[in-house]
């Protein structure tokens, strides 16, 4: 498996390279000339409001660009009915939302943590610019297989095969969708080539088990606003849970990070 570098976020150089986040989040000790005294105070941007602001601030403008980047396929599928002969429309619906997730998980990784000095949607942009193909490789092959599961199953009945192959797609078309939760977190913040994305996503299912059930809590409960609230909301939520995403999956970044990038 080749190696990779590490997809940062600095607008200015283009250059990928592994970065460390110096400064955010600390304080500085100054001296009172005037009194002779020391106080320790906060730089301006650094104190807890207002990396809850930045933090705050941050979600909701990735939010937006997310919905803003799948708009036109998502506006396509709330318009189509439940019907089982829709499905391919909806995987081609689905489409851009790969790209648009990519994008936010990696402004999200590179969010500021100073109020001061917040560019969340020029991040964005950057994270849709670099990462749009690569997730788009990895997207649409796993949308057109869960399709093919998901055609299936809605038509099982037709098939005359024994009920155990119905839990048996409904297990595959499940670690299916984990696979695709670290393979558009691996190609969205590291350059490797599509295969090797692809082999490490299997690779981190198994091995980073906690990280690989966080994922499967996030499907559960993005199934669940599905199903018992509205489609709509899992959408609207987006930002927080890509975060929820990114916290759980430290170990996974840390590890690529360290033993598959230069």
């Amino acid at each position: 498996m080749s190696t990779s570098t590490v997809r940062t976020a600095d607008p200015g150089s283009g250059s990928r390279s592994r970065t460390a986040d110096l400064g955010s989040g600390s304080r500085s000790r100054t001296a009172d000339l005037g009194s002779g005294s020391r106080s320790r105070t906060a730089d301006p941007g650094t104190g807890p409001l207002s990396r809850a602001a930045a933090l705050l601030h941050t979600l909701l403008t990735v939010e937006a660009l997310l919905l803003a980047t799948a708009a036109p396929g998502l506006a396509v599928l709330f318009l189509l009915g439940p019907d089982p002969a829709n499905l391919p429309l909806a995987a081609v619906c689905l489409l851009p939302l790969g790209p648009a997730v990519s994008a936010a998980v990696y402004a999200l990784h590179h969010r500021g943590r100073d109020l001061t000095d917040l560019h969340p949607a020029r991040v964005y942009r950057r994270g849709l610019r670099l990462n749009a193909l690569p997730a788009l490789k990895l997207w649409t092959p796993l949308l057109a297989w869960l399709t093919v599961i998901a055609f299936t199953l809605t038509h099982f009945a037709a098939t005359g095969l024994p009920t155990w192959w119905a839990a048996l797609l409904g297990a595959v078309g499940a670690g299916s969708l984990l696979w695709g939760a670290h393979a558009l977190l691996l190609t969205s913040l590291f350059a490797f080539r599509a295969r090797d994305t692809a082999r490490l996503a299997a690779y981190f299912l198994l091995r980073h088990g906690r990280a690989t059930l966080a994922a499967a809590s996030l499907l559960v409960l993005t199934g669940a606003l599905t199903a018992l609230l509205t489609e709509a909301l899992p959408a609207l939520l987006a930002a927080p849970l890509l975060l929820s995403l990114l916290r759980s999956s430290r170990p996974v970044i840390a590890e690529t990070q360290e033993d598959f990038t230069v």
